[in-house]
């Protein structure tokens, strides 16, 4: 498993923009490059189940969105930085959720909590009306 760090998360208007970035880290680099982890992104709200938002495969060549979000969030990554990000325009009020980065190693972009091994601790993004 690797170590993932979430930020970004705050409260912002409806029609509004936030970019999450996760920083990825650990022993588990010694053996998987960063560009081995298939990332994503999920989302909690209060009372709800946990939700697929996100993912980009190891390759960069695969984004995958949930229909909710697509045309609205961007997910993209910096392998060099270590670093996955989620772009979220026009947010929606809907949107408020604690988010969650997730890591595989080789992962198939799966919307899936049990197909990530690794997980970040959570940013809260909070949209008002």
């Amino acid at each position: 498993q690797v170590q993932l760090v979430e930020s970004g998360g705050e409260l912002v208007q409806a029609g509004g923009s936030l970019r999450l970035s996760c920083v990825v880290s650990g022993r588990a680099f010694t053996m998987y490059a960063m560009g081995s982890y298939t990332m994503g992104w999920f989302r909690q709200a209060p009372g709800k189940e946990r939700e697929f938002v996100s993912a980009i495969s190891w390759s960069g060549g695969s984004k995958y969105y949930a229909d909710s979000v697509e045309g609205r969030f961007t997910i993209s990554r910096d392998d060099a930085k270590n670093t996955v990000y989620l772009q979220m325009n026009s947010l929606k009020p809907e949107d408020t959720a604690v988010y969650y980065c997730v890591a595989q190693v080789f992962g198939g972009g799966s919307n899936r909590p049990r197909d990530y091994a690794s997980w970040g601790q959570g940013t809260q993004v909070t949209v008002s009306s």
